[in-house]
């Protein structure tokens, strides 16, 4: 494909809409069709604002769903420090809660406006932003194009490709040169991550480390963690957390293998999608184990087997009821989910071999002793079982994660180094502005 091609392809795109890129076209149908919308405000998915535009110059910042957002939230308050008003969007209706309960109304929140002309350019049209300051892999070739020919700064923070999105768009590697040119910045989180946006065109690139590692653990109510910890008593525990499809079972059997080994083993069990609690609970019950489920307030009693931890936003309480934690999308799915919470919160890290979109983090891990890779439900068992066989190897791997955890922090202020020129002009004229109206 033809430089001067894609670029056609990519001006026919911005004019006739998602139907004009196969990749986006079923991408747009797939987002308004996953429920995850608060319906009230439905109509901020297409660009019409819920809220009048402040006066003065604003930062529009984008996080897709709850984990990009818990990472960029200081990054905000960092901005927030300098009086520029932020327009902070989610796609996703857990992390506008998430944005609602850590920034309040020191922000703006919308619901992002799905990647079509006419909804971007209402948007746009609206919110009039100064900067784009993007989170991760939301690549969305609409947004990119119209703030290009608005001439609107866009910075990728927290940059991340992964091994399927780079292939991908090594494939089309005209139309992402193209694209991908139209970013004032990318801030990438590996050298592995900043070398494949250079190799798809974007300048400049720098590498700044992960934004979540500067984040703060997640917290616990700590009247429930009181009363959870009350039922537990001494009972040893391990947890497997965001897992998917196949892995519950995994943790299942592996229970089933060890709890006559380690008297009152108690199993906690959290899915990455809670929507998949009931069908869990019933295969899980039908091994014959019995599951105490944390939405329905289920208490934990002696022959409680499994606590299915099928809610949203208690990540935190999970972890502080074990120094043993099994991540998943990495033994039975691909690509891993981020070990950063559980080493942050002194806990021993298991993971399955396919940890690719969180390599950099893993191998950090794995080299300071603070995590380890199983290949199999056996291997998970054993692993599980040394630990909680042996408390000073096992607290050796606790106090090594979080040691490496503060080893890795740093990201925020090489992010706000790399976003100063963009933001800085912003707060000089937010400041004559205020100077002017008084």
């Amino acid at each position: 494909m033809s430089e001067r091609w894609a670029r056609t392809f990519l001006t026919a795109y911005r004019f006739a809409g998602a139907a004009a890129y196969p990749l986006i076209g079923p991408y747009v149908a797939w987002r308004t069709s996953r429920g995850k919308e608060d319906r009230i405000r439905r109509r901020e998915r297409y660009g019409i604002a819920g809220r009048e535009r402040p006066d003065g110059p604003v930062i529009w910042i984008h996080a897709a769903s709850v984990g990009e957002t818990i990472a960029v939230v200081p990054l905000v308050e960092s901005i927030l420090d300098y009086g520029v008003n932020i327009v902070l969007t989610t796609g996703t209706v857990t992390s506008a809660q998430v944005a609602d309960e850590r920034l309040g109304d020191r922000i703006i929140h919308q619901y992002v406006p799905l990647d079509l002309k006419p909804a971007v350019s209402r948007f746009l049209d609206h919110w009039r932003p100064d900067l784009a300051i993007i989170a991760e892999s939301e690549i969305w070739p609409m947004t990119i194009l119209e703030l290009g020919a608005r001439r609107v700064p866009q910075v990728l923070v927290n940059g991340r490709l992964s091994d399927r999105s780079f292939k991908s768009w090594k494939k089309r590697a005209n139309i992402a040169e193209a694209l991908f040119e139209n970013l004032a910045h990318v801030v990438a989180q590996s050298d592995v991550d900043g070398e494949r946006f250079l190799s798809l065109g974007a300048r400049p690139v720098t590498v700044s480390g992960n934004l979540k590692v500067d984040t703060t653990p997640p917290p616990a109510d700590e009247r429930t963690l009181y009363t959870l910890k009350r039922q537990l008593g001494a009972r040893p525990t391990w947890a497997a957390i965001s897992t998917h499809d196949g892995e519950e079972v995994v943790a299942a059997e592996v229970h089933a293998m060890l709890h006559k080994r380690h008297h009152g083993l108690l199993t906690i069990v959290v899915p990455r999608h809670p929507d998949r609690a009931e069908a869990l609970a019933a295969q899980i019950s039908g091994m014959g184990l019995k599951v105490a489920r944390r939405s329905k307030g289920d208490r934990i009693t002696a022959d409680t087997d499994i606590l299915l931890g099928d809610t949203m936003g208690e990540m935190g309480l999970y972890l502080r009821l074990t120094e043993i934690a099994f991540v998943g999308r990495s033994l039975t799915s691909e690509g891993g989910q981020n070990p950063l919470e559980p080493a942050m919160l002194d806990t021993a890290v298991l993971a399955g071999r396919n940890v690719q979109n969180f390599r950099e983090t893993y191998q950090r891990l794995l080299d300071s002793g603070g995590a380890k890779l199983v290949r199999d439900r056996d291997m998970l068992a054993g692993a599980v079982n040394f630990l909680l066989s042996n408390e000073v190897a096992r607290h050796e791997m606790m106090a090594a994660g979080a040691a490496t955890v503060d080893e890795m922090r740093g990201a925020l202020a090489l992010t706000l180094k790399s976003l100063e020129p963009y933001i800085q002009p912003l707060v000089v004229k937010s400041r004559l502005k205020g100077a002017n109206g008084r």
